[in-house]
């Protein structure tokens, strides 16, 4: 966009319905409220979305007043979305959700004008693109079984918690040869994960994703230099900065935009592990294919990713990418392909 070019910024709030109820460590919930940002100009928009999470605080009215309280800022001339996002940050600070809702849109707008696809504006290649996992909330052995049948699937996230995991994966192996990824939600204790993460490499465990509660910096430095599977730091690394501490406790980073503050951050966090020597990966809230869609662009950079959340709704309310039996399909449209469908 030219420094001339201006911008209207629409505000629209959903309750996205769950097909089932979905349970981790901390909350079981059946539905999801969103936010959907619109950023219109000339005859192009842009689409973006922050959910509001209720582990991290958030109620979706208060993020429309948060949004609406930089509209003047939006609407003001800019020419590439990370200059918006620059602009943005210091108002926005401690907000990083509603500031990834209008990073993302921006990216679209700007792609849209461009008429070409965000990841081919980025010049990323599509040919090799990590499978993406499906999650298996939190439940009795049997549930879980049964959400795996009722969705096959070649790589499972599974959400633990209980008080004994291991022979839960133990149990949940014997009805599957799937790859496993395992996400404790800061749920075990140093203990514990000395006592189950070397039996977890046997049972066909890639990865698991903070065993331990973010504050447990140095038993994760220990933890690092025992374990024999990878460990991916997810509440560990929520920004920029966390990026390098995370190198001393993980092998790798699980970066979600609306924690980081959109396309922005996290494209310069994929670059930051990597010359760390990190793995990464994208992951994703429970939301609708306009946030999944735009964390998808980042797939030709990834090493795993987790972007099943718009599956898990009993409806969405867009379409964009596809993921087809853990296989990311990115859309040829401009933009991040996402367009509303209500």
């Amino acid at each position: 966009m030219s420094q001339k070019s201006l911008s209207r910024l629409e505000c629209h709030t959903f309750e996205l319905a769950l097909a089932e109820p979905f349970a981790i460590a901390h909350e079981t919930r059946t539905t999801q409220p969103t936010l959907i940002v619109r950023l219109h100009q000339d005859e192009h928009e842009g689409l973006g979305e922050a959910t509001a999470t209720r582990y991290y605080g958030l109620r979706v009215e208060e993020m429309v007043r948060t949004v609406e309280g930089v509209r003047d800022l939006v609407e003001a001339p800019w020419s590439v979305p990370e200059a918006l996002w620059e602009r943005l940050a210091p108002a926005l600070e401690g907000h990083s959700f509603e500031l990834c809702a209008i990073d993302v849109a921006a990216h679209d707008l700007y792609a849209r004008r461009q008429g070409q696809p965000l990841w081919r504006l980025w010049q990323l290649d599509t040919a090799q693109m990590p499978l993406s996992s499906y999650t298996i909330g939190i439940g009795t052995p049997d549930e879980m079984v049964g959400k795996m049948r009722r969705h096959p699937w070649p790589v499972y996230k599974v959400k633990l918690g209980g008080e004994d995991d291991l022979a839960l994966v133990h149990y949940l192996r014997k009805h599957s040869d799937a790859v496993f990824r395992l996400d404790a939600n800061e749920a075990w204790t140093f203990e514990q994960a000395c006592r189950w993460l070397p039996a977890m490499k046997d049972l066909g465990v890639e990865f698991v994703e903070q065993p331990l509660p973010r504050t447990a910096t140095e038993a994760y430095r220990a933890l690092r230099q025992l374990s024999p599977v990878p460990l991916v730091a997810d509440e560990s690394c929520q920004t920029e900065d966390d990026v390098a501490r995370c190198a001393e406790g993980f092998h790798g980073v699980n970066i979600k935009l609306m924690k980081c503050g959109g396309l922005t951050p996290a494209r310069r966090m994929v670059a930051h592990a990597r010359r760390l020597g990190l793995k990464v990966m994208v992951g994703c809230m429970t939301e609708s294919s306009v946030g999944i869609s735009a964390a998808a662009q980042l797939a030709p950079l990834l090493d795993y990713a987790d972007l099943d959340g718009a599956l898990l709704l009993a409806r969405d309310i867009a379409e964009g990418v596809r993921i087809e039996q853990g296989r990311i399909v990115l859309s040829e449209r401009p933009g991040t392909g996402a367009r509303l469908v209500l």
